[in-house]
């Protein structure tokens, strides 16, 4: 058997993720959740042996306890392409997580909602705060 997405970023992640929660949850029970009627799909999956449809996203989020707009940017560029991916969120914008978001909220709460720029000054601390 052939793994063509064994190494995309969304692979990876569902991969990782399926390893950080096997401890309590089975394979089995993932692909209930995520709608799957067959665990087998969790398996194929995680080789990178198919590539997880968009319309399937929110669902396997679900089963693997993660936000589906962080799931859903990476699954973007293994279904249409990194070059689609990126016209789509061009056009769209990026998918924004439930916790990026709770960091937009209290930066337009600190700007009083003026719409600051990216200086360098402000880049270096927000840097410091990730150790980068």
């Amino acid at each position: 058997m052939t793994h063509p997405h064994k190494d995309t970023a969304a692979t990876k992640f569902i991969n990782a993720r399926i390893n950080e929660i096997s401890h309590r949850k089975s394979q089995q029970e993932m692909a209930r959740d995520a709608g799957f009627k067959n665990s087998n799909m969790i398996t194929l999956l995680k080789l990178g042996s198919t590539k997880l449809a968009l319309d399937r996203v929110p669902g396997m989020a679900k089963a693997l306890e993660v936000d589906p707009a962080l799931l859903m940017r990476l699954t973007l560029a293994q279904s249409v392409g990194t070059t689609a991916a990126a016209a789509l969120i061009e056009c769209f914008g990026s998918p924004v997580t439930e916790n990026e978001q709770g960091w937009l909220d209290e930066l337009r709460d600190a700007s009083d909602n003026s719409d600051p720029r990216l200086a360098g000054r402000a880049r270096t601390a927000l840097r410091g705060i990730f150790g980068k």
